[in-house]
């Protein structure tokens, strides 16, 4: 039995719409600000160290700045769904520290692709650490 056309021009188009929706899901995503205002304010000078680890206040700060601006790639909760590093696993002391703050100041760009964009001047050191702080609050993948 033939379907109506009608009705099969519905379905072509409800396949188009979900079609679309997938490969243009997350769209041109403008980064999000974070208000660290409740932190301790870090200055100009970038530092090398994380200095939020057990601050509660920047646990709760970072998950929702993470959330806004990192998720869509690293997945929520940072398990990654394979487009990005999974950011459970780095290291919780300084070795992850220093790769963490190197990669989200910087981005990462391989043979002129963009993988990641800089957050220098997106994102303060503020809410770049708070991030960080989260991060080192989740359980590895194992």
């Amino acid at each position: 039995m033939r379907l109506p056309s009608l009705k099969l021009a519905a379905l072509a188009t409800v396949l188009w719409a979900a079609t679309v929706t997938t490969v243009f899901g997350h769209g041109d995503v403008a980064p999000q600000p974070v208000d660290t205002s409740a932190l301790r304010q870090l200055g100009e000078e970038w530092l090398e160290l994380n200095p939020y680890p057990g601050d509660d206040k920047a646990v709760e700060i970072g998950a929702s700045a993470y959330n806004q601006n990192c998720a869509r790639c690293h997945g929520l909760g940072a398990v990654s769904g394979g487009i990005a590093p999974d950011l459970r696993n780095l290291p919780p002391d300084e070795e992850g520290d220093a790769w963490y703050i190197m990669r989200i100041r910087n981005g990462a760009i391989r043979n002129g692709i963009t993988y990641m964009p800089p957050f220098e001047g997106i994102l303060s050191q503020e809410a770049m650490w708070s991030i960080r702080a989260w991060l080192v609050t989740l359980e590895p993948d194992q």
